[in-house]
């Protein structure tokens, strides 16, 4: 193979389109492994709950398949504004997220949050009691709750698993790829050097 060839397949390998691959992967890598982060990791290792929006109400801040993720609260600290989830029906599986818009107590003390969400023209007619919330909305991501329904019981963990195994290797690999590629490097000839000796010869005349 003849030096210019070899330059251009050395150019070629690591020129501009060789890092715009490379830039592109990584990021792609990196947006996965956040997402898994948003979706899996932070509700786990924080004792918050992920859930998925299903229906229009909280339009248009949590449109359907937004993910929210709430945080364990005590009642006495919510106020007026904040978006909670809880129970439709005390004691049963099925939620819902809506915004509180006020708060009163019953005789005993106890208190009762009305909610409202923030796509309905009226508040809903069933006040809700503190035994009933799940959490106070922590943050909320579009389109991530399809990711969320998909990714249930296990499946977080295996994703999760996955997820660093794959940006350790590609990091493994893109390491291994820059060492080889830098020894190469430094034992590829000079061509200023080979112009220089080409140039230098005998001189002219007899010993």
């Amino acid at each position: 193979m003849s030096r210019k060839h070899s330059a251009a397949v050395d150019d070629a390998a690591t020129g501009i389109g060789w890092w715009l691959r490379q830039i592109a992967s990584w990021v792609l890598l990196l947006s996965m492994f956040s997402l898994l982060v948003v979706v899996v990791a932070v509700p786990r290792f924080t004792g918050s709950t992920p859930y998925t929006v299903l229906t229009g109400s909280m339009r248009p801040g949590m449109p359907p398949g937004s993910l929210v993720v709430t945080r364990p609260v005590q009642a006495a600290e919510l106020k007026v504004g904040d978006a909670i989830t809880y129970q439709i029906r005390s004691g049963e599986p099925e939620v819902v997220t809506h915004r509180i818009k006020s708060i009163s107590r019953t005789l005993g003390g106890e208190a009762l949050f009305t909610t409202q969400g923030d796509a309905n023209p009226v508040p809903d007619e069933t006040l809700v009691k503190a035994r009933q919330i799940r959490g106070v909305v922590w943050y909320s991501m579009p389109l991530l709750g399809y990711v969320n329904v998909w990714l249930t019981g296990e499946q977080h963990i295996w994703a999760v698993g996955v997820a660093v195994a794959l940006l350790l290797g590609y990091s493994a690999f893109m390491c291994n790829a820059a060492v080889v590629e830098s020894r190469r490097s430094k034992r590829r000839p000079d061509p200023a050097r080979l112009l220089s000796d080409a140039g230098a010869g005998v001189p002219n005349g007899t010993a």
